[in-house]
């Protein structure tokens, strides 16, 4: 086989390569891996002070493979300082070194003479300066090389001969090169060397590598191609080839492709075909199938209908691929015929007639049954009908809710997880359900990650709020709430999808109040109930900032609006369009003011006597105040943040215009207690829309 390839820039001898020959890794380990070892040898290296101008690391099922290129001929020098005596206790007026600065030179192993003055703090200090000659890079290698390995740790390890030496899978071979030079050492009871080995089925056993620039070059001849990025390209390659000869579309799930470039070395990608009748059963079964069980790629006509059509990738370019297609259309009828089985056997029941084995199906061990948690869903999702005041769908949110966990004790549902609500949604269009009921079944569980779709519909989305608030409320009534990294029963994840539903099915939805009636119902005391509306301001709070406001900005909206997370968002947009209009900054620095100065004062009356408003200015403010007042509280009731930021643009220069030209702290007393009573009133305004000083930093 003829190389194609670009090979690193290897020009330095004292280029390094690492390869550690081993049985096939989990493709799963693989990725994560590669970022483990690129940044343990930075990590390392830098800590042996061995300079280098880049690491570079591949890998395939067969071997993990570390370039370090322009490494160093020895280690830079490590120069230690250390402070000694006083200058003036170190030498004497004549210059001459006493005892401390000899036992100090003599301590540090370095000559009096080479004792410098160095003015620390006003202070004058003998200095010793201990310089370590950095030492030959070569002499390092056998010790960090080893050592690395050593530190690469899988989710799942093995031993095979040493117990205490733990890898992936066992070590069979290892290459350590440093330029042309092997690096000497033993692991594993694998003695290092400069001998690989080729593809398993199409190259050569033993390939003898001289240098560094040959390790590629040498791999891409016996059919591995070592670098991830070039075996991607191959793959798609061949794929888009299959597409061209089949008018297809192959739907490339990007967990499909990376686990089928970690499954081979030398990809080869071949169709193989079902029988048509299979196609009878819903596409998510056999798309799943096809992914789950054989690593395969559905394939799909230009208008998006699947095709009795797969495409998989083989590791052997095989004389006859016809053989290769053959046996895993053998493979994958066996599967399908599986699949047609259980789609079988569930039609035999009516999902409602799942229910009630439910009661048989444990949710957690201190929280009862599914059927409990169904039951309890369902009542706060008929609550959350009419909080939101749509009755109308209270009988389909019924249905939906009642329905809601029936497809897990489904046979296809048990071999296949992460169909459910999938075959929920579909068992139920067999049923003869309500289209609307159907689909919830399926948009409960939506958005099932940050970049998933939300439901298209309310009845799923009233759903969707109600299983993930019941979960939030009573898993923390058990004590099973997050803590640091652990999130167990995924709550971070439910409050995120509880906002983006709101969010995007624009409901307005008092979170709290959900939560209170939630509590209520499952007899959790309001101690919980209080860090329940901890966790979940918390976790508005950081949504609201990944759409990039300002921290101080989103925290002023959440503490006006956080139990109803639409309007906290629709108060933060309002907020952030006039937040550097000038008048907007005035309002902010006059808020502060109002309150540096009620802090200060002893005594502040509620009474204000208009008639001893003496100046314009104040009797403007206080008028303002007056008018505003009851239009802030309908304001906050509506949620119309446009028309509150327009009313404050009014008041603002009222308010800067009685601090320049009114003297609060006036020498009369009843003037004085009045302006006070005015600027009470005023904060109290504020206070009705949050802590506007917060922004003023």
């Amino acid at each position: 086989m003829t190389s194609s390839i670009s090979t690193p820039n290897s020009s330095n001898p004292n280029d390094l390569v690492l390869e550690i020959g081993v049985e096939e890794i989990p493709s799963r380990f693989i990725s994560p891996m590669l970022e483990t070892l690129k940044a343990t040898a930075v990590k390392d290296l830098g800590e042996l002070r061995i300079p280098f101008t880049d690491v570079v690391v591949y890998a395939t099922p067969r071997r993990l493979v570390l370039f370090v290129h322009g490494l160093g001929e020895r280690q830079e020098d490590l120069v230690a300082v250390y402070k000694g005596p006083p200058w003036a206790t170190a030498f004497d007026s004549l210059g001459n070194a006493t005892r401390a600065a000899e036992g100090f030179a003599k301590n540090k192993g370095i000559a009096i003479d080479d004792l410098k003055e160095v003015d620390m703090d006003g202070v004058h200090y003998a200095v010793a300066e201990v310089r370590e000659e950095g030492k030959l890079t070569a002499s390092l290698l056998p010790v960090f090389l080893p050592g690395l390995i050593g530190k690469l740790v899988f989710p799942k390890n093995m031993y095979w001969r040493d117990p205490a030496v733990r890898f992936a899978r066992p070590i069979r071979w290892i290459v350590a090169l440093n330029g042309g030079e092997v690096v000497p050492f033993v692991y594993g009871g694998v003695k290092s060397g400069r001998i690989s080995c080729g593809h398993r089925f199409m190259g050569n056993k033993n390939i003898e590598i001289k240098n560094t620039d040959e390790l590629l070059e040498k791999l891409y001849d016996n059919y591995v191609i070592l670098d991830q990025e070039k075996r991607k390209q191959k793959l798609l390659a061949g794929i888009a080839s299959l597409e061209h000869e089949h008018n297809g579309i192959v739907e490339l799930d990007p967990e499909v492709v990376e686990e089928n470039l970690y499954l081979v070395e030398y990809p080869v990608p071949f169709i193989g075909s079902f029988d048509e009748g299979f196609l009878q059963i819903p596409q998510e079964v056999l798309t799943t199938s096809m992914k789950k069980n054989q690593k395969y790629f559905a394939v799909r006509t230009k208008e998006g209908k699947l095709m009795n059509f797969f495409v998989g990738v083989s590791n052997n370019r095989a004389v006859d691929m016809k053989i290769i297609r053959e046996g895993n259309e053998r493979v994958l009828r066996a599967r399908l015929e599986d699949a047609a089985f259980f789609w079988t056997e569930d039609r035999k029941h009516s999902l409602g007639e799942n229910v009630e084995r439910l009661k048989n199906v444990v949710y957690q061990e201190k929280l009862g049954s599914v059927y409990d948690k169904v039951m309890e869903t369902q009542k706060l999702a008929l609550w959350l009908c009419e909080e939101l005041k749509m009755p109308e769908l209270a009988k389909l949110v019924e249905r939906a809710a009642f329905l809601s966990k029936a497809d897990l004790v489904t046979h296809m549902v048990y071999e296949f997880p992460e169909l459910q609500g999938i075959m929920g949604r579909e068992y139920a269009r067999i049923d003869g359900e309500d289209p609307r009921v159907a689909l919830a079944l399926y948009e409960q569980y939506l958005p099932k990650s940050a970049s998933d779709s939300v439901p298209s519909d309310n009845v799923g989305a009233i759903l969707g709020l109600a299983e993930r608030i019941h979960i939030i409320v009573n898993c923390h009534k058990v004590g099973l709430e997050p803590t640091g990294s652990q999130d167990p029963y995924g709550l971070r994840r439910a409050a995120r999808c509880i906002n983006e539903i709101l969010w995007a099915r624009k409901l307005d939805v008092d979170v709290r109040e959900a939560v209170r009636t939630c509590a209520l119902t499952n007899r959790v005391d309001m101690r919980t109930v209080d860090k329940i509306f901890s966790f979940l301001e918390q976790r508005l709070l950081v949504q609201i900032k990944e759409k990039d406001y300002e921290h101080e900005l989103a925290k002023l909206a959440i503490s006006v609006a956080g139990h109803r997370p639409l309007q906290a968002l629709r108060l933060v947009e309002a907020l952030n369009k006039v937040k550097d209009e000038p008048w907007f900054d005035g309002l902010v620095t006059a808020a502060v003011r109002v309150r540096n100065i009620l802090q200060k004062a002893e005594k502040v009356s509620d009474s204000i006597d208009p008639a001893l408003t003496l100046k314009a200015e104040e009797k403007s403010l206080y008028d303002e105040i007056v008018k505003m007042e009851p239009f802030v509280a309908a304001t906050l009731q509506t949620s119309d943040w446009t028309k509150l930021t327009e009313s404050l643009s009014e008041l603002s220069p009222i308010v800067t215009g009685f601090f320049d030209n009114v003297m609060v702290m006036d020498p009369d007393k009843k003037t004085r207690a009045n302006r006070l009573a005015i600027l009470k009133r005023c904060n109290a305004l504020f206070e009705e829309i949050g802590n506007l000083g917060t922004l003023k930093s």
